[in-house]
């Protein structure tokens, strides 16, 4: 690895705005924002988001950590604009969040574990705020604050199914008010969102003081700056404000920063992320958790259009072994050739694609090789993107880092320079609720139509009478479907989207909508990855 102050040179970062976590990491300070930017061409932001991936996912980080690496080779200015990874995933089912192969950010082991402690540090403010709540009811309780009604819970970054549902403050009283509670993992977090979609520390004030942390007596809200503790949390929070800089394994400039999930969260890194390398850089690459429809729409309607962002492209990543899983191969058959399983599974790419131009976006179509990919298999692909006039290249950058995705970065280019149109959003913020939930199960998922819950039913009525309904909306949903049931592959069609509840996250600038039975605390799998992690000799292993 290159000394990360090198790296910092080559984005032009002045010392005093760089604070290094070490030789190989640091922050970089969101004063540099106020600073002129130095470089005269205007950025371009390019988003990477993909097809409905299989449970180990199809390369996202992989391919956009490629795309970087290639355009720095051709001599652009070039930095990447990525989430942290979450514990819960590391020790869970997926392993590390940093790329693979030849195409990954480093120090990879470090990144993937405490890195800079911005996780522990959302998780430490959050549940700051928690304690608080609590030690309120435990005392007079000046804000009458109904005890079955807290909508706070606590939250820590590890996959733990026994923690989504708990009873607190047993055990007489001087522990506190015995009542229901539970869990959510750090990345589901509303303050984790608040971190990622803030745009200054003022505005992260703002948006914790307006958070909504409970329901008095009267049924009016209790705001977290009524408990007046904002300022603690903000302090807890001061280092993890500020972006990471660290480098990909070719030395190209890399931003990491915020982990919400796609799937319960928005699933995009931090405002503070993009900004700061749209400052620095020429081409910034970004990515939006999970398939197209759930990261990369919230990408759109919720951080685009809050923050005043606009993509010069959008690349699709699809791969081989996803494909085949449409096509009907299980996901133990998808190393063994099968063009005609490729074939069937392309009514998923197809309506991605849809999605894609539904923002007023037409993608360009990356297949992200794998070892047992065939060329017949690539070639099926290949004939679909030219009947329909889709931008497409087939990259190898697991394999030979920057050198193996120099053609996706030449098609990108074309793309960016000469057929970019500004993104539309899909639904406008005065719409009812029930209206962008109908937009998006309709246009993105392909339902039907969707139905409310009676608990749902409630909510909106709730969340109508208290002024929160002119909010974009934020759906959770399984990220295994297009629908909201994790068992139906390819293009479902004729379905419909339960809606079971919905939350206000008035902080974070959204309402959560749950369907299905998605949950925002994961369990672990059976044979976690955690059990291939290991310690030898100093050496961390087993994490990628």
């Amino acid at each position: 690895m290159r000394p990360i102050t090198d790296v910092a040179e080559t984005l032009g970062v002045p010392t005093e705005f760089l604070h290094p976590y070490g030789s190989d990491a640091a922050k970089i300070d969101l004063k540099l924002l106020g600073e002129p930017r130095v470089r005269p061409n205007a950025p371009r932001l390019i988003l990477v988001s993909a097809i409905t991936p299989t449970p180990a996912g199809e390369g996202k980080t992989t391919t956009s950590i490629g795309i970087a690496d290639a355009l720095s080779k051709i001599g652009e200015s070039v930095c990447l604009a990525l989430r942290e990874p979450s514990l819960g995933p590391c020790f869970g089912i997926k392993g590390g969040g940093t790329g693979g192969g030849k195409a990954q950010v480093v120090p990879s082991n470090r990144i993937n574990l405490h890195f800079t402690g911005d996780l522990h540090a959302i998780t430490a403010a959050h549940n700051l705020l928690a304690a608080v709540i609590d030690n309120h009811l435990h005392f007079e309780n000046e804000l009458g604050i109904e005890s079955r009604r807290v909508l706070w819970p606590r939250v820590i970054d590890m996959n733990d199914r026994a923690l989504r549902e708990a009873i607190i403050g047993l055990g007489g009283r001087t522990h506190g008010m015995p009542r229901q509670s539970g869990f959510d993992i750090t990345a589901a977090s509303e303050l984790m969102a608040m971190l990622c979609l803030a745009t200054s520390p003022d505005d992260l004030r703002e948006r914790i003081d307006r958070t909504v942390v409970a329901f008095n007596r009267s049924k009016d809200v209790v705001t977290a700056g009524q408990l007046g503790v904002t300022g603690a949390m903000l302090a807890l929070l001061r280092e993890a404000m500020m972006p990471n800089l660290v480098q990909t394994m070719e030395g190209t400039p890399a931003i990491l920063h915020g982990g919400p999930f796609a799937n319960i969260a928005h699933g995009c890194n931090s405002v503070f992320a993009t900004k700061t390398a749209l400052h620095l850089a020429d081409w910034v690459i970004t990515e939006a958790g999970f398939g197209f429809d759930l990261g990369a729409e919230k990408f759109f309607d919720i951080k685009a259009r809050g923050a005043g962002l606009d993509t010069a492209a959008v690349v699709l990543v699809a791969s081989i072994r996803a494909l085949k899983m449409h096509g009907g191969n299980a996901v133990n058959e998808l190393s063994s050739p099968d063009p005609g399983a490729v074939e069937r599974g392309l009514p998923n790419l197809e309506k991605h694609i849809e999605n894609i131009g539904h923002f007023g976006e037409r993608p360009v179509l990356a297949i992200n090789r794998f070892g047992t990919d065939t060329d017949e298999e690539v070639a099926v692909v290949a004939d679909f993107c030219e009947r329909n006039g889709i931008p497409f290249a087939a990259a190898n950058h697991f394999e030979k880092g920057g050198e193996g995705a120099l053609e996706l970065a030449r098609v990108l280019i074309e793309q960016a320079e000469h057929h970019s149109t500004p993104f539309h959003p899909l639904y406008e913020l005065s719409d009812s609720i029930p209206d962008k939930i109908q937009t998006v199960c309709r246009t993105i998922y392909g339902a039907r139509d969707f139905a409310f819950t009676r608990a749902a039913e409630r909510d909106l009525v709730e969340i109508e009478r208290l002024g929160y309904a002119n909010l974009p909306i934020c759906i959770a949903k399984t990220q295994n479907s297009l629908s909201d049931n994790p068992k139906l592959r390819g293009r479902p069609r004729d379905f419909e989207v339960t809606v079971r509840a919905l939350q206000i996250n008035a902080g974070a600038g959204f309402i959560v909508v749950l369907t299905g039975d998605v949950m925002r605390m994961p369990g672990l799998p059976r044979i976690p990855r955690a059990n291939q992690i290991d310690l030898v000799d100093g050496e961390i292993l087993g994490m990628g």
